[in-house]
């Protein structure tokens, strides 16, 4: 028995050190690009480093003191300050996120349920374009559509005869909220019709038969069994959102700060202002905020898995 053993054992022992020589380049690539900034950026946060003069290379320790200016008290809510940033991104995630990505991608994918398949095609196609296209070339083609002068938007209002406004001056947290809805909901989209499509057609069926309406089988058979997928997709589209940055390309955060989420303060705080000390401690405070997504989004699968093995 123990010289049959023996070949299977070597295997196994080739087969662990294989596996592991191809880990090693991704393990490389992980420490280099991952491990190591973020800890860099954990260290820095606790300097007055800066771009240009004597502390860009002899930066001193601080300790908390970038972390106590980012949360003053008296400063917290003025505008362009860390509390009006926190603000304004909430209200970004909750109105292009959860309103807008969710629930347009999910209305989406139950209107497509029962479409024509080229109709539905076309549409399936176009969405998911506007998400896979490149976010540069996105952000500057919106941003010739909302000009006021030679936009496409404001040509075809003038030529109806009414008011062309200024988009990005007027309402600059209204188009980066449409933007960005309109960027990212193909990745909703296509969650809920990979959900919806696993749903067992003689339910709706049965629903037909009782004379039930398109709302009454969305609410009382769709959503019920899609529920882990809807709130997989909420986690997801905030954490993304979050951390998004494509809206500079449109307002640079402007005007007056009216646009300035927080991916936009930190990098106008690091790369503007060149105080990479405070701009590290936000960079701090938001990956803080990501993994606290993302531990609830982790504790949510595993109540889902375990609840699927029982």
């Amino acid at each position: 028995m123990a010289a049959r053993g023996l070949p299977t054992t070597r295997a196994t022992l080739l087969s662990a050190r294989s596996g592991a020589a191809f880990m090693v380049p991704a393990g490389v690539l992980v420490g280099l690009f991952v491990v190591v900034p973020f800890f860099w950026i954990i260290a820095v946060s606790f300097t007055n480093r800066t771009l240009l003069g004597r502390t860009a290379l002899h930066p001193d320790f601080v300790g908390l003191q970038n972390y106590l200016s980012l949360f003053d008290a008296g400063a917290f809510f003025a505008p362009g300050e860390f509390g009006a940033s926190l603000i304004l991104t909430v209200q970004f995630v909750l109105l292009s996120a959860l309103i807008g990505q969710a629930l347009l991608g999910l209305l989406l994918a139950w209107l497509l349920q029962n479409i024509h398949p080229a109709l539905k095609a076309a549409v399936q196609a176009a969405v998911v374009a506007a998400w896979i296209l490149p976010e540069v070339v996105i952000g500057f083609a919106w941003f010739a559509y909302l000009d006021r002068d030679a936009g496409t938007l404001n040509g075809i209002l003038g030529t109806l005869g009414l008011p062309r406004p200024d988009w990005l001056l007027e309402m600059p947290f209204l188009a980066i909220v449409v933007f960005n809805t309109w960027r990212g909901t193909a990745f909703s989209m296509m969650l809920f019709s990979s959900a919806l499509q696993s749903i067992p057609p003689s339910y709706f069926e049965t629903a037909n038969v009782v004379g039930a309406s398109s709302w009454q089988k969305l609410r009382d058979i769709a959503l019920p069994l899609i529920r882990g997928h809807v709130v997989t997709d909420l986690i997801l589209v905030t954490m993304w959102t979050f951390n998004v940055f494509t809206p500079f390309l449109l307002t640079g955060g402007g005007p007056s700060f009216r646009t300035e989420i927080l991916s936009i303060y930190t990098y106008q705080l690091a790369f503007k202002h060149f105080e990479f000390g405070r701009g590290a401690a936000v960079g701090v405070v938001i990956m803080l905020i990501n993994l606290a997504f993302a531990l609830v989004y982790l504790g949510l699968a595993r109540r889902r898995k375990a609840a699927a093995e029982h």
